[in-house]
């Protein structure tokens, strides 16, 4: 039996995240605990820097109400009740711990290419999750040589 009550799922919305929800999902079930997911965009500021050459606000805007479209499709796919459904602004690893620090989370998962090199050198949001959190991080593979959930 897990000691997980409160579990955070982090995506970015992208098919591969999917494989991540399944085993979040699966692990949820078998613990009898309540999943959350999680999806940051990260403002167009931070990505670009404050030297942007054009006003982006209704380009924020549009990514805004296009992530919250599809974060409640993806929600509603893994049967995730609106109430913890979390759509927040701002460097993700940043953004997963605060929220899973306030929410008292138990184990935030998350996907991971599982990098080599000098991709795991300049690191990846996984990466940035793992070191930090306030509780247990999971971490599931996808991309090539990932296994089915």
């Amino acid at each position: 039996m897990s000691h997980y009550r409160r579990i955070l799922l982090a995506v970015d919305l992208s098919d591969e995240c999917r494989h991540v929800a399944l085993r979040a999902r699966k692990l949820a079930a078998a613990s009898n605990a309540e999943l959350d997911v999680v999806h940051v965009i990260e403002p167009l500021a931070l990505a670009y820097g404050g030297d942007m050459p054009m006003d982006l606000c209704s380009v924020q805007d549009q990514i805004e109400e296009q992530a919250r479209t599809q974060l409640a499709a993806f929600a509603a796919e893994f049967e995730v009740p609106a109430d913890r459904r979390h759509l927040v602004f701002g460097r993700p690893e940043t953004e997963i711990h605060r929220l899973a620090e306030t929410a008292n989370m138990d184990l935030i998962v998350v996907g991971s290419h599982g990098r080599h090199g000098l991709a795991l050198l300049l690191g990846s949001t996984a990466n940035g999750v793992l070191h930090g959190a306030c509780c247990d991080v999971l971490a599931v593979r996808v991309g090539p040589g990932a296994r089915d959930a």
